[in-house]
């Protein structure tokens, strides 16, 4: 299993987190998560990273209320041959 595959596999073990392939942003144990580590290997910079995600994500529809994706869903590509898995672009028009 490479890197990537264990870090997806162990962020959606349903041991840890209950119904784990869906995102829940208020999840109770969230902070196990392992993509900023846990415990003596947390990274530093996690709580400023997650207070910035906070602030900006709920801030974004207050300021663009005409935010939406510019394409359909089928046609996001994702990178997933990296250690960080997430879309190559997301296309957004207001």
């Amino acid at each position: 299993m490479t890197a990537t595959g264990a870090n997806d596999s162990a962020n959606r073990d349903g041991e840890v987190f209950e119904d784990a392939d869906r995102l829940d942003l208020e999840r109770a144990n969230g902070r196990r998560h392992l993509a900023f580590g846990y415990g003596t290997h947390q990274y530093l910079g996690a709580n400023l990273a997650r207070a910035g995600l906070q602030i900006a994500y709920p801030a974004l529809p207050r300021r663009f209320p005409g935010l939406r994706t510019a394409v359909p869903d089928s046609e996001l590509r994702f990178r997933g041959d990296m250690l960080v898995y997430g879309v190559r672009e997301l296309p957004v028009a207001w």
